[in-house]
Parts: C-alpha cells; sequence; structure tokens
C-alpha cells in the first residue's frame, strides 16, 4: 500500500510533462512483468518484492486516468465523466474478490497471477494499438497531431483533416512551446496547497477507515460466521456494488451542483465558488459513512445476521467512494494543468495513511474487540469532519492569494 500511494507521485508528474500515453503503456509493462515473477515466486521475499513492483505499474493508473479527463472534459461535466471513471476502476473491487476467490480455491493462489498475466497483456496490447495522446501540451484540443511514440499505431492510419500547411506548423510549434518540464515534486506541492490540504486530509481519513474495515472483513467473517473462501469473497461484493453505484450518482450530483452555482454567478466559469459546488454533499457522505462503519462493528461483534453487516458494507462502500469522487473532481478543477499530479497527492497521502490503518486494525481488534475498534475509528471521522467547513472558508481566500501569483508571474514572464 506504501508503493501504491508513492508510485503515482511519480508517475502523475511525468505524464503531466511527457504524455498520458507512453506514461500507461510504461506503468502497464512493470505491472506485467511483475505478475508473471509472481505467478513463477517461490518465496515469501519475492512475493513481497514484487509486489510493491506490481502495485509500482498498476496503482498508476488511477491518477493517470484522471489526467485524461482533466485534458478531454469542462468543468460542468466532469463530474459525471470522473463518476463513470471511478465507477469502471471499481468494477475490479466488486468483482475482484470473487474471482479470486474461485481461481485459489480451485487452482492455487498462482493462477490469480496468470489471470492478472493475461488481462494486463491484453490491456497493454490495446493501449498501444488504440489509445492516443489526450495531453494538451502536446495535441492541444485534439487537433494538433502527436509524433513518435506518443502516437498511437491505429491513429497512423486513421484518416484526419488537419490544417493547411502553414497553420499546422504555427500550432505544432505553439504546442510545443507549452511542454513542461517534469517535476516530481509537484504532487507534495499540490498537497500542501492551502486550496488542497484540509479536503486531501478528510478523504485520506475516511479511505484509511474504509480500507481497515476491507481488511480486517475476511478474518472477521471467517471467525465469526464460519464462511468458506468463495463466500468471504462474496461478501466484498456488497461493498463494490455499493462503490460503483455511489461513484456514478455522485458523478451526476456534482455536475448538477455546477451547473446550478454557474448560473447563479451568470455563466462566468471563474466565479464559481468551486468548494461548494464540489463539497457540498462531502457531510452527507461522511456522515453516512461514520454510521455503517459502526453498524459494521458491532453488528460482527455480536455476530448478527450476516445480512446486516453485508448491508452495511454496501453503504460503506457508497458513501466511501462518493466523498473521494468528489474530492478527486475538485482537485483536477482547480488544479487542471496538472490534474494527474493533484490525484496523485490525494492518493499519496490516502495509501501512507491506509497503510498505517491495515496494519493497526488487526493488533487493535484483538486488543479491544472489532466494536469498539470501529467505534475508535467512527470517532476519528467525525472529529476531523470539520475539515470540510475549513476548507469551505479557507479555499477562495487562498484560490484568490493563488490566482493573484500567476497572474502576476505570467505578467512578468510576458515583459520578459
Amino acid at each position: 500500500m506504501i508503493f501504491q500511494g508513492l508510485s503515482p507521485t511519480i508517475w502523475g508528474a511525468i505524464s503531466d510533462a511527457v504524455g498520458r500515453r507512453i506514461t500507461y503503456c510504461c506503468t502497464l509493462m512493470i505491472f506485467l512483468g511483475a505478475c508473471i515473477g509472481l505467478a513463477e515466486t517461490r518465496s515469501f521475499a519475492q512475493l513481497m518484492v514484487l509486489r510493491c513492483v506490481q502495485s509500482t505499474g498498476s496503482a498508476s493508473t488511477i491518477a493517470l486516468g484522471a489526467g485524461v479527463i482533466g485534458d478531454l472534459t469542462q468543468r460542468e461535466e466532469r463530474g459525471g465523466y470522473m463518476g463513470f471513471y471511478q465507477g469502471g476502476v471499481l468494477m475490479p473491487v466488486a468483482i475482484g474478490p470473487v474471482i479470486g476467490g474461485v481461481l485459489a480455491g480451485k487452482l492455487g493462489w498462482k493462477s490469480v497471477f496468470w489471470f492478472l498475466t493475461i488481462y494486463g497483456a491484453a490491456c497493454l496490447i490495446l493501449s498501444v494499438l488504440l489509445l492516443p495522446e489526450t495531453l494538451r501540451s502536446i495535441v492541444g484540443n485534439g487537433s494538433l497531431r502527436s509524433e513518435g511514440i506518443s502516437r498511437s499505431i491505429l491513429g497512423t492510419y486513421q484518416r484526419r483533416r488537419y490544417l493547411r500547411a502553414e497553420q499546422q506548423i504555427l500550432s505544432l510549434q505553439a504546442g510545443h512551446n507549452l511542454r513542461k518540464a517534469i517535476d516530481l515534486w509537484a504532487p507534495v506541492k499540490i498537497l500542501l496547497d492551502l486550496k488542497t490540504f484540509s479536503a486531501v486530509v478528510l478523504v485520506a481519513v475516511h479511505y484509511t477507515v474504509w480500507q481497515s474495515v476491507l481488511t480486517a472483513l475476511s478474518t472477521i467473517v471467517r471467525d465469526q460466521y464460519q464462511t468458506t473462501e468463495t463466500q468471504i469473497g462474496l461478501t466484498f461484493l456488497a461493498n463494490g456494488v455499493g462503490s460503483i453505484i455511489g461513484t456514478l450518482l455522485v458523478g451526476k450530483i456534482l455536475d448538477y451542483d455546477y451547473r446550478k452555482m454557474l448560473r447563479k454567478v451568470g455563466g462566468d466559469d471563474q466565479l464559481v465558488p468551486i468548494e461548494k459546488a464540489r463539497l457540498r454533499t462531502a457531510w452527507v457522505w461522511s456522515g453516512l459513512e461514520c454510521v455503517s462503519v459502526l453498524v459494521f462493528g458491532w453488528t460482527v461483534d455480536k455476530a448478527v445476521h450476516i445480512s446486516v453487516p453485508v448491508v452495511s458494507l454496501f453503504v460503506l462502500g457508497w458513501a466511501a467512494i462518493s466523498i473521494q469522487s468528489a474530492v478527486s473532481t475538485y482537485l483536477v478543477d482547480i488544479h487542471h494543468n496538472q490534474s494527474a499530479s493533484a490525484t496523485a497527492s490525494l492518493n499519496l497521502l490516502r495509501c501512507l495513511m491506509g497503510a498505517g490503518g491495515t496494519a493497526v486494525v488487526g493488533p487493535l481488534i484483538a486488543k479491544v474487540q472489532t466494536g469498539w475498534t470501529f467505534t475508535l475509528f467512527t470517532g476519528v471521522m467525525l472529529s476531523l469532519s470539520a475539515l470540510i467547513l475549513v476548507q469551505f472558508l479557507r479555499g477562495p481566500s487562498s484560490r484568490r492569494r493563488s490566482d493573484v501569483g500567476a497572474n502576476e508571474a505570467q505578467l512578468r514572464e510576458d515583459g520578459a
């Protein structure tokens, strides 16, 4: 999980500078190689190292996908697209444990990694053949032709209409002038930015609790309900389905809120209070996650019928992914020129905190029991929910200071 947090900070910064396509292909090759190694591993040390390598390749695609959406969409439609994208990302969360449980139970655990090898190879081949470049500093609004490895094989043979030669040369020159240097510290800078810090911390805490529940789930269900591996996998299905439904619906809500705010300010994007447009419903999702964690903790602690904790897992997945989708869209909106790095900053903190949470949840349950463990986690989430208010109050002023600084920098650059 630590590598899931660290690797997107590097790949996100690279993709914001050299392009989405080449970065996607590189990360998929790393993932593919790690899966082959894991399928053939013969020691625990090799398993740990290769799992870290696998995370380095796979986790980065989350930031890259958000970057692509930032390239292709406008603010008033971005929430819906982010919802569809994250719904696709979460599909494996819903069906992965089921497939993994069946494969491990029937063919052994190594078959899981051979399955991932085939899956990764298919994704890599499709990316090489079909995936176009979307980074605006390379292809502009899509009218500029990408060159070299930035162009897909299909793009080489596509019939496209281009501008006249003189116009194309000028456009290409302008596009090359927009290219940026790789800033590996960009995700850290965004994380510490006053416009985003409170929102990122809020999501990181809620994500940590969510992952702690999922980490403890298999052990708790097996001990309390004497389930098989396949049945354990099915309990994860409720969480995954809730996550998918939640992210699809919250995307529509985010678009509705933004358009409503846009109408209030007369259609001027620059005047939209983006914090209110994107984070208005964060209170709701935070409250739902707190309730679902509390219900899950005490129902499994008292061995209540398994249907009750399964329903609470559905609500937990819905609420947890909804608050993350809202904040992710907010980050892409205010850092649209570094959208992959912005998403990587969120991923960095939530995965580092998530690693700590998943490490302590087992010993904590052994010491104070399941119910009190998740009561404690709920208390932490409730106490930090005030960060939403902090973001509402501090966000606009810090955004204005940032805009003034950016304008002054642009004036100095123009004067030079």
